[in-house]
């Protein structure tokens, strides 16, 4: 099989429309990790993305007859934009299936590159089914964004790229996997002529279906995933990048989103690129693999294999991005409501930055805040601060980690329930983040129960994060769970969380 697709990638016609994407030492990360750290760049290409490698590679060898009747995709990202400047090469009509909930952003870039785009449908299934009808009826050729041969081989020829650059020894190559074109691609390549080097996937916690997969022995289909990074949000690894990533991937390190925007921010300081989430997931997955190796001075490649990244998430990005590298930490702690405990608060912290600094008089004898402070990354540097506190005496909480805190407290402290609020109950509920579903959500739970406390912020991720409190009698408590268990949303109770009892109870 190997020597079959080295001859496909040899072959391969990607240079019509893909440049030979630098490969370069990341410095700072270098420095930082004590390993030699080569970045590949593939958000460098004309569509900001490698997509375009095996769209082309697929395409041109169609032949005359499928060209003539034309090409057809259901896509809402980077496969898109790579078959519509694909086809437009090649002077054949495209045709893109795209969610109507796809940013205008990627409808225009396809739009500008020739294409038809066709809105179909809240969620990728929907324009898939319709992709498909247009097979059927119109005779159409449908290219696979990752599941085919041609489509395959084109991507492989990153690693045909990378051992042409860096003609040293080379440890291990980072791969993101989605439904694994491109990690099956780079690993037969690889395997073929350097069977020593580390071929080493990395998933999103969130769509991590090539290590299920691996678990399973077998190709299983994830129950749901999460589209914070959208480029490898796949439910199923491929049949045929299955075959080879089975035998020739060495491992697979997932990483939540958290350490992929961290990853992010890590790529922006040494490239001053701005990579979309799965872009960065090598990076991710190679800071995971030098903590728990230990290895030093190693030759490390990470495949940045895109750029096109939602300006909206940016927000997100940049708000959790110092949390997942542990250069923040999140802290309630108490102090006395006197003139000057804040100042004296303050220098303690020395010259540490306070990232944020929440606070709403309570009473009048304790206060309580919350306080975002960045700290080194170095092992310990977290404990030190709490040490410090501790030794002055101040009650202090470590919340860095809770849930509640990170995504909706930061929001919402200044404000404690009045005391006629006294059977509050809060719960905490994921959703699936589409059109509508904010106001489905409200209309189902609104009509049952009085509701004492609302939070939402769209994070730009799969599944929207609610905080909710709820007016519930003591005799209520049994309706309510079977209420909230037929509604079919993920909840947890968080009554008792710390976060919520400090600051909004």
């Amino acid at each position: 099989m190997l020597n079959d697709y080295l001859k496909k990638i040899l072959a391969a016609r990607v240079y019509d429309v893909a440049i030979e994407s630098p490969l370069h030492i990341a410095p700072f990360l270098s420095e930082r990790l004590g390993n030699r750290i080569w970045v590949k760049r593939e958000d460098q290409q004309t569509v900001y993305s490698f997509k375009l490698r095996g769209a082309y590679n697929k395409v041109v060898q169609l032949t005359e007859e499928e060209k003539a009747k034309g090409v057809v995709a259901a896509s809402a990202g980077n496969h898109a934009q790579g078959l519509a400047l694909a086809a437009q090469k090649l002077g054949i009509k495209a045709t893109i299936v795209m969610p109507r909930t796809t940013p205008d952003i990627k409808v225009k870039s396809v739009k500008a590159r020739g294409a038809k785009v066709v809105l179909q449908g809240d969620a990728f299934d929907d324009a898939f089914a319709y992709s498909q009808k247009l097979v059927e009826e119109k005779g159409m050729t449908y290219i696979h964004p990752y599941d085919d041969p041609e489509v395959i081989a084109g991507q492989g020829t990153i690693g045909m790229e990378i051992l042409r650059q860096l003609s040293g020894p080379v440890d291990a190559i980072f791969i993101p996997v989605g439904g694994g074109g491109l990690a099956a691609g780079v690993a037969a390549y690889i395997k073929a002529l350097r069977p020593e080097i580390k071929v080493i996937g990395v998933e999103s916690t969130e769509s991590a279906c090539l290590a299920a997969a691996l678990a399973a022995k077998k190709r299983v289909i994830l129950p749901q995933v999460g589209i914070f990074a959208d480029g490898v949000a796949v439910a199923q690894i491929g049949k045929n990048t299955w075959e080879i990533c089975k035998d020739h991937i060495d491992e697979v390190i997932t990483c939540t989103p958290d350490e992929i925007c961290a990853a992010i921010k890590d790529v922006f300081d040494d490239t001053r690129a701005v990579c979309e989430p799965a872009g960065a997931l090598s990076i991710a997955g190679v800071k995971k693999y030098v903590e728990r190796e230990g290895c030093e001075n190693q030759n490390l490649v990470a495949i940045l294999s895109g750029a096109n990244v939602n300006f909206d998430r940016l927000r997100y990005i940049s708000e959790v991005a110092e949390i997942g590298e542990g250069r923040e930490i999140i802290l309630a702690v108490t102090i006395p409501e006197e003139p000057g405990s804040f100042q004296k608060f303050c220098s303690l912290i020395g010259k540490r930055p306070i990232t944020e600094f929440n606070y709403r008089y309570g009473d009048d004898s304790q206060a309580q805040i919350y306080v975002g402070v960045k700290v080194s990354a170095e092992p310990g540097a977290r404990q030190a601060l709490l040490d410090e506190l501790h030794s002055d005496n101040y009650p202090v909480l470590d919340i860095t980690d809770n849930e509640i805190a990170k995504y909706h407290i930061r929001h919402m402290v200044g404000g404690h329930a009045p005391a006629t609020v006294n059977d509050e109950r809060v719960y905490r509920f994921e959703f699936p983040e589409r059109p509508g579903a904010l106001l489905n959500f409200l209309r189902k739970l609104g009509k049952h129960f009085n509701i004492s406390l609302f939070h939402y912020r769209n994070h730009g991720a799969a599944y929207g994060r609610v905080l909710v409190g709820l007016q519930v009698a003591d005799d209520k408590q049994q309706q309510l769970h079977s209420f909230l268990d037929e509604l079919g949303y993920g909840y947890w109770d968080e009554t008792d969380n710390t976060a919520y009892q400090l600051f909004l109870r």
